[in-house]
Formats: structure tokens, C-alpha cells, sequence
């Protein structure tokens, strides 16, 4: 939602259950230490963010994460934030991975797959000799219970239900066999993004939907990194898990941060007291480019940035609610604001050239199912045409100049906004001042919490994005009707309550079809119609910009291996290949690198996982910021 960012950068924040990282954008938003103060600026942010007692002069190598997106849950079955499930992809392996070259399938928990020749019987081998982290042995069986826990429990589909939706039965015949049988064969079963959990930890758990995981630590998993500590919107610490088959990781701790303030958290990365800062402004990496032992990464980005209409929030039961402005069931209406939005100027004054102009869906990192506009498909930049739209919808402009209907109601519009992203912030005056011209009044509510109100309807516009994932199931799921919430009282997977029966026919088709050159036309297909609908108007598709101190980070992997990022990644890479600086880096104050107090991870946007839902309730999924989204 998102999470995006996302990944979204998502939007407001819910509930453990009903809660989606949702910010229109993919922003992460926060995890760790509350360095909120913004008042008091930097110091006083460390003041009222106190660090965790991480070994400071103890001789360990910590690895400290500046993040601006808080936890909404420590269980995977309720996670949906960006910055929670990357704390879950270090916990614990899913059945595949990515590779960080290229984003290819490869082994995780499963060593080896196979389909049936209907494509609806898959087996997967289980890696053997691998355990938990308190020692009891990694088998089959904790998969089989995990899926099967998501097929029969509501609550426990409540992040990922999507991705189990077309399973009809999960069996594990012996400890290195799971064998799945789908109703209908199913694209993404090598990219089930689902982390899996110990049976013998969790079959204990009586309500799934209460149940944050956040009581007991260390957290038993099987990952790269163990949960050893957490401190509500101050920090989460992780330790190395010195069993995992890969081999344990380099750094002795990993701690990510919370700061609400991005000043403060580049202040903090200019002392030492943090590795490693994500999601930053051009004038954050400019004032970075000249700085002694810091290295700025500037690579493609993995989401969109976007402006979402409100097409009348409705629940599956054909209930509708929310206060959406009727105007904008209008296409031409939409399509009027989104003639007058200049994308080319947003790429080049809000993001300074870190970004690429929006055009599909999909960015163009992902070349496989990339596609853009042509012709008089194409919403260009042209106000004069969306003033004449606006003529002919019956939206004249008064003696005032104001855009009024032919109820003589102002088109006054109000577009959420996150409080915690500039970006959301500098676009918004500018949509103000292109709209204004037009006749059209805009208020900008900037929120910490978006996510409240957009689950519920009230919104006319808002800032959306999503982080997406090498396969782009999920991003096209949640636009589907079968992600609307069930009731007006529920809360679903979608998006923005979009509804299109031909929107949702591509996708069925896309969903059980392997052959990738097909599965591909009809992605691009999708992006097409999406776009027709005009209920999203993707502006910009952002770079990630992110630092880190080579005094203590001696090198990282980025994903893909060219041109690649360092936060947010599809697996552990990055976190888990990090290797420390030799000699004194300081992590934190005063402290050297060998008791270094932070150290760097880098990215929280979560990627968002290829989703299946052929037919079945599609889970709700983490909506994010900037930094958030998936």
C-alpha cells in the first residue's frame, strides 16, 4: 500500500492488523531511536533518542542504520511496513531468494524446486542441516505450518495472504520435502516473498492478530541476524546469527536508528554517530559529496512516485464510504489536473536530476515489463488543453476565478500529504500553484499519519508509491477488486480502492501464465489500462540517494551489482555482506571502529513481494514513504 513504497512511500500508519506502511510514496518511514526533535535540532534529537547500550568500548564493530519509519509489528503474519519486513528478511529465510547480481531466483530455506507438468503440483527441497537460532533443527514441517497457518487463519493472512490465496493444500511428506498443490497454476512461486517461522515457537501463539512478537528476545529465526533488542521508535537491535548456512555476518551488531528529523540523521553520519543514512534530499547529498570519509550512492531507483484520485472509496460488499470529491469520478476532471502537472519540471527542481520522469507503472529498472505512453495515449504537460477540459466538464471559472460546478461548489481539492517527506512537500505548493491557474484550490494536509485517513476514504487526492519487486505481482495486485476491503469496516489490500473488470481480467491472465515474453506483453497491458483508468498519475520514478562512512564500512553490496542500491534491497545482501573499515572509524561518539556504536545498514524499503491472490482475498501489504514503500 506500500511500501512501497512501499516501497508506497505508504500511507497512514494502522493498526498491527489493519496497518499498511501506507504512504503515497514509498517513503520508509521510522524504526529506531527517536531522534525526533526537531526543535532542538541534532543534539537535542540524540538527547531524546537515546542510543542503545550497543557496546561501546567493548571492542564489537556495530553497524548503525539511520531509519525514519516506525515498527507496526514484529510478526511477520501482521508486518507491513517496509522498515518491519526488512527486519524480517534478516530474521528469517524464505523459500527463495534473489540474486544480488541480478535479481535471478535462487536457494534460500528450499535448495531445489519442481512443477508437475499442469504446473499445480510444486515440490521444493529443503536445506538440510540448518537450524533455528535457539539450535532445534529447520524442517519441512515449520514451512508446511507456516502456509498452512495463512491458509486457515485470517489473521494470520493479514501481511501476506495474497501469496497462499491459490494454494489448495501444503503437505511435507518428510523433513526436506514441502509440497504445494494450487488451484490454479500461479507465476510467482519463486518469488514468495514469506518469511518462514518456527512451528515450534509459534503454534503456542492464540490470537495472530494480537500477537506482535515483540515480548520475548532474542527472537528465534533462521536468517542472517538475530532480533536481540527492540525500544519502541527508538531502536531495533540485531545480532549475528553465528549458525546461518551462508555464514554469520561480519559486523557483531546491527542497529537501526530512528530519526524522525533527515537533518539530524545527516548530522549524526557527519559525526560518526551513524553508518549509514537512506532516502536522502539532493541538497542532503550535495552537502555530503565533499565530505571527509563519507561516500554518497546515487543509483536507479526500484519505485514510483506518484498522484492517486480517490475513485470513490467501496468495500467488496458494494458499500461505499469516505468523503471523496464527487468531481473526481469525472475522467475528465482527472485527466484536466494531471494535463497541468509538469513532470519534467518536478524531476528537475524537487528531485535536482535524482529521479527519471515518470511515465508507466513499472520503472525502468525493471527493462523485462517497462512500459510507457505513446501518442495520444500520453498525459503530457499542456494547461491550456486541461482548461478547456475543465470548460467542457461543466467546471467554469467565476468572477473570482475560481473553478466552480454547476451546484456552484468550488473545485476545492485536498491531496494527503507525508509530514515527514520534503519531497511531498515542495511538489505540493508547486501542484498549488498549477492548479490555482487553473481555477482550482488545493490544501495540502501534510500528516504524520496518512494512512487513517486514506483507509478510510477521506481524501481527495494523495502522494502514493510503491518499492517494486523484480517480480511485479504485488504492485498489479492491489489494484485489483479483489483487494478492496471486504466491508466498509475491514481493511483491504488495495491501493486506492481502484476497481476495473478488465484491469482484473489481464491480471488473472498474467497470474498463471509462464511463459515470460507473454507473462510480460500482458503486464505491459495492465500498465496500459491502469493508465487509461486515469485514477494514478505516476510523476517521477526517484533515484535512491543514500550514504554511508567508509571509515567504518569497508564495502557493501549493492543490488544489482551495477548501478545498484544499498537500502531496500529483495534479501539481506547488503546488511549481510557488509564488511567493517579497519582502524578508527567512530560509530558513534567517541568510539572507535572496533567499538563502534553504529555502523551502517542502509535501506529499508522493503521489497514488496511478488503477490498471487488468483481468486482469493488479497492481503494487505506495506505502504511506505520515501523510504518506506517497498
Amino acid at each position: 500500500m506500500v511500501s512501497t513504497a512501499p516501497q508506497r512511500s505508504p500511507r497512514p500508519s494502522p493498526s498491527p492488523a489493519a496497518a499498511r506502511a501506507r504512504a503515497p510514496r514509498v517513503v520508509l518511514a521510522s524504526l529506531l531511536v527517536a531522534g525526533a526533535a526537531l526543535a532542538g535540532g541534532p543534539a537535542a534529537a540524540r538527547a531524546e533518542s537515546p542510543a542503545p547500550e550497543d557496546g561501546k568500548g567493548s571492542g564489537k564493530k556495530v553497524l548503525t542504520v539511520a531509519v525514519s519509519q516506525s515498527v507496526d509489528s514484529l510478526s511477520p503474519f501482521l508486518a507491513q511496513r517496509l522498515v518491519s519486513t526488512t527486519i524480517h528478511k534478516l530474521a528469517y529465510e524464505n523459500l527463495t531468494n534473489y540474486d544480488a547480481k541480478d535479481a535471478r531466483p535462487v536457494p534460500g530455506l528450499a535448495t531445489a524446486w519442481k512443477a508437475s507438468a499442469d504446473k499445480l503440483t510444486w515440490t521444493f527441497t529443503i536445506r538440510e542441516g540448518t537450524t533455528w537460532s535457539d539450535g532445534k533443527p529447520v524442517t519441512a514441517e515449520d514451512a508446511r505450518w507456516t502456509f498452512h497457518t495463512m491458509m486457515t487463519d485470517e489473521n494470520a493472512a493479514t501481511a501476506n495472504g495474497s501469496f497462499t490465496a491459490n494454494f489448495a493444500k501444503v503437505a511435507a511428506p518428510d523433513a526436506r520435502t514441502l509440497v504445494v498443490t494450487l488451484r490454479k497454476p500461479q507465476a510467482n512461486m519463486v518469488a514468495l516473498d514469506v518469511p518462514i517461522l518456527p512451528k515450534h515457537v509459534w503454534e503456542k501463539v492464540g490470537d495472530f492478530s494480537k500477537y506482535n512478537n515483540d515480548k520475548s528476545f532474542p527472537v528465534v529465526g533462521n536468517g542472517p541476524f538475530v532480533v536481540s533488542e527492540y525500544k519502541v521508535d527508538q531502536y531495533v537491535r540485531l545480532t549475528p546469527n553465528r549458525s546461518f548456512w551462508r555464514g554469520a555476518p561480519k559486523f557483531d551488531e546491527l542497529v537501526l536508528r530512528y530519526y524522525k528529523d533527515g537533518d539530524a540523521a545527516v548530522a549524526a553520519l557527519r559525526k560518526g554517530e551513524v553508518s549509514f543514512v537512506p532516502n536522502l534530499t539532493p541538497a542532503q547529498a550535495a552537502s555530503l559529496g565533499s565530505a571527509e570519509n563519507v561516500k554518497v550512492n546515487d543509483a536507479p531507483g526500484r519505485r514510483f512516485y506518484a498522484l492517486a484520485t480517490n475513485p470513490g472509496a467501496r468495500a467488496r460488499d458494494g458499500k461505499k464510504f469516505g468523503n471523496g470529491h464527487p468531481a473526481l469520478l469525472d475522467p475528465a476532471v482527472r485527466r484536466a489536473l494531471f494535463l497541468a502537472v509538469d513532470r519534467r519540471a518536478i524531476v528537475e527542481k524537487v528531485f535536482q536530476g535524482h529521479a527519471a520522469e515518470g511515465e508507466g507503472y513499472i520503472p525502468p529498472r525493471f527493462s523485462t515489463y517497462f512500459w510507457k505512453p505513446e501518442g495520444a495515449q500520453r498525459i503530457g504537460h499542456d494547461p491550456a488543453e486541461a482548461a478547456r477540459l475543465l470548460d467542457k466538464a461543466g467546471y467554469r471559472k467565476n468572477a473570482a476565478g475560481k473553478r466552480t460546478g454547476r451546484d456552484g461548489r468550488p473545485l476545492d481539492l485536498r491531496i494527503l500529504c507525508h509530514a515527514t517527506d520534503p519531497n511531498d512537500k515542495a511538489v505540493g505548493k508547486y501542484l498549488q500553484e498549477w492548479w490555482g491557474e487553473l481555477g482550482v484550490g488545493l490544501e495540502v494536509q501534510c500528516l504524520d499519519n496518512v494512512s487513517d485517513p486514506w483507509l478510510k476514504g477521506d481524501y481527495d487526492l494523495a502522494f502514493d508509491g510503491w518499492s517494486v519487486n523484480p517480480d511485479p505481482d504485488f504492485v498489479l495486485s492491489i489494484h485489483t477488486c479483489a483487494a478492496l476491503p471486504a466491508t466498509p469496516k475491514d481493511t483491504g489490500a488495495t491501493d486506492n480502492f481502484i476497481c476495473d473488470k478488465r484491469y482484473d481480467g489481464l491480471y488473472a491472465r498474467q497470474a498463471v501464465e509462464y511463459d515470460p515474453a507473454k507473462r510480460a506483453d500482458l503486464v505491459r497491458d495492465m500498465q496500459s489500462r491502469l493508465y487509461d483508468t486515469g485514477y494514478m498519475n505516476v510523476m517521477a520514478y526517484p533515484n535512491a540517494v543514500e550514504a554511508y562512512r567508509t571509515d567504518q564500512i569497508a564495502s557493501v553490496t549493492t543490488m544489482p551489482a551495477a548501478a545498484g542500491n544499498i537500502w531496500g534491497q529483495d534479501g539481506y545482501w547488503s546488511w549481510w555482506s557488509a564488511v567493517p573499515a579497519a582502524g578508527d572509524g567512530a560509530a558513534g561518539a567517541g568510539a572507535s571502529a572496533s567499538g563502534s556504536r553504529t555502523g551502517v545498514l542502509i535501506g529499508i524499503g522493503a521489497a514488496v513481494g511478488a503477490a498471487v491472490a488468483v481468486g482469493g482475498v488479497l492481503a494487505m501489504r506495506r505502504r511506505a514513504g520515501a523510504d518506506e514503500r517497498e
